[in-house]
C-alpha cells in the first residue's frame, strides 16, 4: 500500500482549496458573503451568484491506512472518502477477468441538526441509503476499465459527517479522487496500467428555488426547491446520471436546459479542483 500525503504547497482559487490550506479562504469568503447579504443584487443567502458553487476543499491522503482517502468540503457539508482494494470480485464476476467497483455510504448520527439513529441499529440500510449508495458506484464504475482492474474490488466508503445538502454529489467527486490514489497504489505495485482510470467524474446538485435556477443548493435551498436535480457528469463532459424531480411545481424543457447549463458549468469547475488533487497520481 503506498499512502500519499496532502500537497505540501496547496493550490488555491477562488472557490477551490487544495490540502491544509482553509482558514485564509473561508475568513474571505465569509467577509465577502456578509458584504452581499446585504446588497439587493438578487445573490443568494450565504451571497453566491445563481451559478457559483461553495467553497470546495478537497483534502487527499485523510486516512492513514486506506489505499486512498479524502476528506472533501462543500461549504458545510463534510465527506469522508476511503477506497479498499479487495483481492477478489463478487460471484458473477469469478473467471471473467474483470473488476469491480462498488460503495458504501452512511451519515454519522450527529451530521445533521437532529440525531439520528444508525442503520446498523435498526438492522437493514434505508431505501435512501441504498439508492445513494448504488448512485455512487455507478457513477465510478462508469470512469474504470474494470478488464484493466483485474479481478479485484475496490471498495468506496463514504461517511457523511456534516449535512448541509449535496451529500450525494460531494460523496461522487470525493470518491472518484479516493479511487484515483487507490488505483495509483495498484499501479505502483505493478497490479494494473494506467488505462484502468480512463476518465474523472464528479457530480453537482441543481434546482429552482423561487423561480430561480440555481447551482450546489445547501440544505436550506433544498428543502425551498420547486425542482430539485443532481447531475453526475464525466471530465470529457458526458453524462452518467441525471436524477430530476418536480417538487413543488412541473418544469419545462427550457428550465432543463438551464439547470444542465449551470450544472455543467459547476462540474467543469469540480473537475479542474480534482485534477489538481490527484496530478501527483496520473503524472
Amino acid at each position: 500500500m503506498v499512502r500519499t500525503q496532502p500537497h505540501s504547497a496547496p493550490v488555491v482559487d477562488p472557490r477551490c482549496a487544495i490540502g491544509e490550506d482553509r482558514v485564509s479562504l473561508g475568513k474571505e469568503r465569509t467577509t465577502k458573503a456578509s458584504e452581499r447579504r446585504a446588497g439587493t443584487d438578487g445573490r443568494r443567502l450565504d451571497g453566491r451568484q445563481r451559478n457559483e458553487t461553495r467553497l470546495v476543499r478537497i483534502q487527499p491522503g485523510f486516512l492513514a491506512y486506506a489505499e486512498g482517502s479524502v476528506l472533501i468540503e462543500m461549504g458545510n457539508t463534510r465527506v469522508v472518502c476511503a477506497a479498499s482494494v479487495e483481492e477478489k470480485v463478487p460471484s458473477f464476476l469469478v473467471g471473467t477477468g474483470r473488476g469491480w467497483v462498488t460503495a458504501e455510504y452512511g451519515m454519522l448520527p450527529r451530521a445533521t441538526h437532529t440525531r439520528n439513529e444508525r442503520e446498523a441499529r435498526r438492522g437493514r440500510l434505508g431505501g435512501r441509503t441504498h439508492e445513494i449508495q448504488r448512485l455512487i458506484g455507478r457513477s465510478l464504475r462508469a470512469v474504470v476499465d474494470m478488464r484493466a482492474l483485474g479481478e479485484r474490488t475496490v471498495w468506496i466508503d463514504c461517511d457523511v459527517l456534516q449535512a448541509d445538502g449535496g451529500t450525494r454529489t460531494a460523496a461522487i467527486t470525493g470518491g472518484y479522487v479516493a479511487l484515483a490514489q487507490a488505483l495509483f497504489s495498484l499501479r505502483q505495485r505493478g497490479l494494473v496500467g494506467a488505462q484502468a482510470l480512463v476518465d474523472s467524474v464528479a457530480a453537482v446538485s441543481a434546482g429552482i428555488v423561487e423561480g430561480r435556477a440555481i447551482v450546489d443548493l445547501t440544505y436550506e435551498e433544498d428543502q425551498r426547491a420547486d425542482v430539485d436535480m443532481n447531475f453526475v457528469m464525466t471530465g470529457r463532459g458526458r453524462f452518467v446520471e441525471i436524477q430530476g424531480t418536480a417538487e413543488g411545481r412541473t418544469f419545462t424543457q427550457r428550465d432543463l436546459g438551464r439547470l444542465i447549463e449551470l450544472a455543467s458549468g459547476a462540474i467543469k469547475e469540480l473537475v479542474a479542483c480534482q485534477r489538481r488533487a490527484v496530478s501527483e497520481w496520473l503524472r
